[in-house]
């Protein structure tokens, strides 16, 4: 890897095939899928009953760049990108009750702070700006990133950052694994002491986001699992996991 290829993946990447491959990171999304899910129950469980116990949210950190590369290879492979943004946006409106009962249940009745956003709504706004960049639409790009970093939505402008980063280097894996691996090491040494969810390592705080580097491997070293899950189990998965949450929560 030299500096002639991290240019030219960054300003002149490939344009998208109509046919054939796309990307030559992973496509077994299923496989990937699976473990956001799961690192992403793990990290709610320990939000919602654990939060002193730092092991839970580590293991969640997995889930979201997962999430947003899944995303750029739908953007890609994608037949119809309004149906899937309006997918996104109907699960976003189903999950949004059960979402704030699990983690925010004091916004209706006492604070009256209803601007929580559950993480679907992160994930349109990504894919929406992403469509934008994808379309040259620039104005949809901007007002989108806009959007997303300016109201009080989960992640922020992290997905967007995310996805252009898996889209611009989906011919570059080796340029793409290290952008992305780069990205995340200023929390080698920004973490808080007081935080329980940071670790401590030779008298340096390590925030609790570095996490997210073991997820690399599966985004850019291709799976062949053959693993086969029906799409709506895991649109369906994220507002009955949550509301499973809230039950138990309301219960205690």
């Amino acid at each position: 890897m030299n500096t002639a290829n991290i240019r030219r993946a960054l300003t002149v990447p490939a344009a998208v095939p109509a046919a054939g491959p796309r990307l030559r990171t992973n496509l077994d999304t299923d496989l990937l899928k699976l473990v956001a899910i799961i690192s992403m129950l793990i990290d709610h469980i320990g939000g919602a009953f654990f939060p002193g116990v730092g092991v839970f949210r580590w293991a969640g950190r997995l889930a979201f760049p997962i999430f947003c590369y899944c995303m750029t290879v739908g953007l890609l492979y994608t037949r119809d990108i309004r149906r899937y943004l309006g997918r996104l946006a109907v699960f976003a409106l189903v999950s949004q009750p059960f979402y704030v009962l699990a983690f925010h249940p004091w916004d209706w009745w006492a604070d009256l702070n209803w601007t929580n956003w559950n993480i679907f709504f992160t994930l349109f706004l990504s894919l929406l700006a992403m469509y934008g960049w994808k379309e040259r639409k620039w104005w949809l790009f901007i007002v989108t990133l806009f959007a997303v970093c300016w109201w009080n939505f989960d992640y922020s402008g992290t997905g967007i950052q995310l996805m252009l980063l898996f889209f611009l280097c989906r011919n570059h894996p080796k340029v793409g694994a290290a952008l992305y691996v780069l990205s995340y090491l200023p929390a080698l040494w920004s973490g808080y002491p007081e935080d329980p969810r940071c670790l401590i390592l030779g008298g340096i705080t390590v925030d609790w986001t570095i996490f997210a580097i073991l997820a690399a491997p599966l985004i850019f070293i291709p799976t062949r699992s053959n693993l086969k899950i029906p799409k709506w189990f895991f649109y369906a998965f994220y507002p009955a996991h949550l509301a499973v949450i809230a039950m138990v929560q309301f219960m205690l």
